[in-house]
């Protein structure tokens, strides 16, 4: 195949449906429920509210949101998570709007009252404009007023635990991960070996890392005033003890 016309390792189906166990495992599926009763509380959601869920994979996240009466659209690019998540709903009785589209893509202006991009689903492009461009696709998504979400492993919580490698193992996968960080401390590359059922299947992708300084900074450029940066969910400070970066923009 013509390097030219590969596609990226985001644009490929088969990345997202070889990674998905691992992913999406039971321990995470089930931690769901707590992350979403952090985040209503933490953004004072109120039933009725319209939310857009950008990067929402296999639902986690939309369901448990419509459980508590929002009004949700999950916005994911891969239609295999997306299959997965319309069953779950219907299952259930939720009434979710699910969009098969790029989040480089995906705006509908006005449209929601907030947005959530959560479990580090930004930083994905090679070129740093696609981020801008997303940033600014939510913006114009958002009502007046409107607030976003986004939650992701800060630059300065990696530097702080980081492991060149490490091993997991849950419902029957082992995963061996191996990291690199490259540019600067500007991305790190990982290379996953997935072992299941007597199969090794092996992944690669890279992700741009931000500090909270440089994802605020970037938010205020794409029109956002207010930004507020915590360590979790739950709203504890960004400090030597945060374990994620998650910053809360106001339009």
């Amino acid at each position: 195949m013509d390097k030219a016309k590969e596609k990226l390792w985001y644009e490929q189906d088969g990345f997202w449906e070889t990674v998905g166990p691992s992913l999406f495992t039971s321990e995470r599926m089930l931690s769901s429920k707590e992350e979403v009763e952090q985040i209503v509380s933490l953004l004072e959601l109120q039933p009725g509210v319209s939310i857009c869920d950008l990067c929402c994979g296999v639902g986690r996240h939309s369901l448990e949101l419509a459980r508590r009466g929002l009004n949700v659209t999950g916005v994911d690019r891969t239609a295999l998570y997306l299959e997965q998540a319309k069953k779950k709903a219907e299952a259930e009785g939720l009434n979710v709007r699910f969009v098969q589209e790029d989040m480089r893509s995906f705006c509908e202006p006005k449209a929601f009252d907030v947005v959530i991009n959560v479990s580090t689903s930004f930083g994905y492009f090679e070129d740093a404009a696609d981020d801008k461009r997303v940033l600014e696709n939510i913006y114009k998504s958002l009502k007046d007023g409107g607030k976003l979400l986004i939650d992701i492993v800060g630059k300065e919580v990696l530097a702080r635990i980081f492991q060149e490698r490490r091993w997991r193992e849950e419902d029957g996968i082992i995963v061996l991960e191996e990291e690199k960080i490259r540019d600067n401390w500007g991305s790190v590359d990982s290379r996953w070996i997935i072992l299941k059922d007597g199969r090794r299947d092996e992944c690669r992708f890279s992700l741009r890392l931000y500090s909270a300084a440089q994802l605020s900074e970037m938010l205020k450029r794409c029109g956002f005033g207010q930004v507020d940066v915590y360590g979790d969910f739950s709203g504890s400070p960004y400090d030597q003890n945060a374990k994620r970066l998650v910053v809360v923009a106001h339009k």
